[in-house]
């Protein structure tokens, strides 16, 4: 019987948004649950950092996935098992052993999305003809951002929900920005000891509103402030008191390399190539900063902790919580002030707003709630997708398979991906399209941040947040979805030139933002949101190059090998961008950018490709 005709709409936006909430949780959602729950930041970066490996050498397994069963079978699988996952980590959350029980969870997890990874990029050339793909690439990116916004957006408010819900009135910290506040910020704010009052317990401020200058601060004095703050907080068991480093500090001397290659060359580069720009006065000053102190209005329950974590509600995002964003109270500290300490961004200097709120709401119900819902998702995308994913007829698996020739497919998917045609151009090309793009992604932000004497543009936190955070985002996604409608109409050897072009030239727009460093933020906007609409335009070819060059009997395992490929491309040149920029200066950095881009171009030029590959059938024919 023959299948039945599936849109693409039906599956492509629910895959692809199975395809990133998993990547978010293992990757963010799992950093704010750690320290929600009171982990160090230590041990967070340490062991959430050695998550992001099974999407690093997938490539390896990847023959296995085409090898074994179909596409179709893997997604619905692995949707099952990463369902599995979050509902272990929803179960393990309360127990006194959380971390390392969590923590094993999620190493399931991420094997599982990386498998998924693989089988649905390659379901999505098996599913698709050429024209489709081409036409989809961009709805196909949309609901992976979609995923990302909603894995660090929705999921986390759901958890801040419940924790409100679940706990004591939420704390609200209402603190005003403004030049008119000039009083001394320098001291402990006296708040009343409470009695042991029967009746509601509840939280204690010392003032409704905490008030900041615009002025700044000396940073010495800032910090001998702070870590008398902070030994206050630790004394008084508020927060964890981090162990004291063992050992003493031994100075080593330069490594041959540092000697020999690494500072004649700097020297030479700077010397020869380096912005001149005079010295600027390194400012002795840090951002203003406020103390607020909270109390409980009553004695805890003997044994019971009630844990405050503070987090922006809402406002200006140069205004930020410095220290205290968790604080535990118990029997012992319930009447002692916890401090919390809020500082401004030292080039704001016009009034701003922000609401702080406190939560102490069951931390653990909160969280497992959450995974709960995600593990009830993705139970849902697996029988889904199930029904509606179609059934192409290439997406079958192999024959019988012993384990002798499974090793040998494996191998031999290896050798066939670098005996494709034109396999050192393809190889070339997907080492270098995003050369220039992979060393300026990396100084955005620091350039928008830096202050104008050294080339940047001095922009506050909240600021970027607009530039970068919204307005560039929606540029990336317009220029995506409206790259892969125009490479249907053509197919992808048409658009490669212009999309390459478009990747690669709005960069002048960061050399212009260098060179004249304007003061309009409207003006850096345009420029931002022209360079991003630029590159999600132009990386639609680069996209859809992979889905080319992967095609055939092994384009599973192929994809899997070339994203490796794309991988490593953005490794390597983001590894010295931040070097370069430091000896180059900003202005001559984007230059520099900008000269790179010859390199993408001689890479395109290499390639050769099928004139019909992402047409229309209708556009074939009349051509022949």
């Amino acid at each position: 019987m023959k299948n039945k005709k599936v849109s693409p709409w039906a599956w492509i936006p629910s895959l692809y948004l199975a395809e990133g909430l998993p990547y978010v949780a293992v990757m963010t959602i799992s950093v704010i649950m750690y320290k929600r729950m009171g982990i160090s930041n230590t041990d967070i970066a340490l062991y959430t950092s050695w998550l992001y490996l099974p999407w690093v050498i997938k490539p390896f397994w990847s023959p296995f996935v085409d090898i074994l069963k179909t596409k179709r079978w893997w997604i619905v699988t692995m949707q099952l098992l990463i369902g599995a996952g979050f509902a272990g980590i929803a179960f393990t959350i309360p127990l006194p052993f959380f971390f390392q029980a969590t923590l094993a969870f999620f190493w399931l997890l991420a094997f599982s999305s990386a498998t998924h990874d693989i089988a649905a990029d390659g379901f999505y050339m098996l599913g698709l003809d050429t024209n489709q793909q081409a036409k989809y690439v961009g709805i196909r990116s949309t609901f992976y951002r979609v995923a990302t916004i909603m894995g660090q957006g929705v999921l986390i408010i759901l958890a801040g929900f419940l924790e409100s819900v679940s706990g004591m009135e939420p704390v609200k910290m209402h603190v005003e920005v403004s030049p008119q506040y000039t009083q001394s910020t320098l001291y402990l704010p006296q708040v009343s000891t409470p009695d042991n009052a029967q009746g509601e317990m509840f939280f204690i401020q010392d003032k409704e509103v905490v008030q900041l200058g615009t002025h700044g601060i000396s940073k010495d004095s800032l910090k001998i402030f702070l870590k008398t703050i902070k030994s206050l907080n630790e004394e008084n068991g508020f927060i964890i008191k981090e162990g004291a480093v063992g050992g003493s500090t031994v100075d080593s001397a330069d490594s041959w390399w540092t000697t020999h290659v690494a500072k004649p060359l700097g020297n030479w580069i700077r010397d020869n190539f380096g912005e001149k720009r005079e010295v600027a006065t390194i400012s002795d000053q840090a951002g203003n900063i406020a103390v607020t102190a909270v109390t409980l209005s009553k004695k805890p329950d003997a044994g019971k902790e009630i844990v405050l974590n503070t987090t922006m509600n809402s406002g200006d995002k140069s205004i930020a919580l410095i220290h205290g964003e968790r604080l535990a109270f118990n029997e012992e500290n319930w009447n002692k002030p916890a401090y919390l300490v809020f500082q401004t961004d030292p080039k704001l200097t016009e009034t701003a707003t922000a609401e702080y709120k406190g939560l102490s709401g069951n931390i653990p119900f909160a969280w497992s709630i959450t995974f709960f819902v995600l593990a009830g998702l993705f139970v849902f995308f697996s029988f889904y997708h199930k029904v509606a994913l179609p059934k192409p007829d290439s997406d079958k698996p192999h024959p019988t398979m012993t384990a002798t020739s499974i090793i040998s497919e494996f191998a031999s998917t290896f050798k066939s991906f670098f005996k494709k045609p034109q396999a050192l151009a393809a190889i070339f090309f997907m080492l270098t399209f995003r050369f220039s793009e992979a060393q300026l992604l990396k100084l955005i932000n620091p350039f928008l941040l830096d202050s104008r004497d050294i080339g940047g543009l001095g922009l506050t936190t909240g600021e970027v947040g607009l530039v970068y955070g919204t307005i560039g985002i929606i540029g990336l996604t317009l220029g995506g979805i409206i790259g892969g409608f125009v490479a249907a109409k053509g197919g992808l050897r048409k658009w490669l030139w212009p999309m390459t072009f478009s990747m690669l030239l709005t960069i002048a727009t960061f050399v212009y933002l260098g060179i004249v460093q304007p003061e309009s933020l409207i003006i850096v906007n345009i420029c931002v949101f022209i360079e991003q609409f630029g590159y999600g335009f132009g990386f639609t070819a680069y996209m859809l190059y992979l889905m080319y060059y992967s095609d055939g009997e092994q384009k599973t395992a192929h994809y899997a090998i070339c994203t490796g490929f794309m991988a490593l491309g953005m490794m390597i040149p983001g590894m010295f961008a931040g070097w370069l920029q430091e000896l180059l200066g900003y202005n001559h950095f984007f230059i520099w950018v900008m000269i790179c881009s010859i390199i993408p171009i001689i890479a395109v030029a290499l390639l050769k490709i099928d004139p019909n590959y992402g047409k229309t059938k209708e556009e074939q024919e009349v051509e022949q």
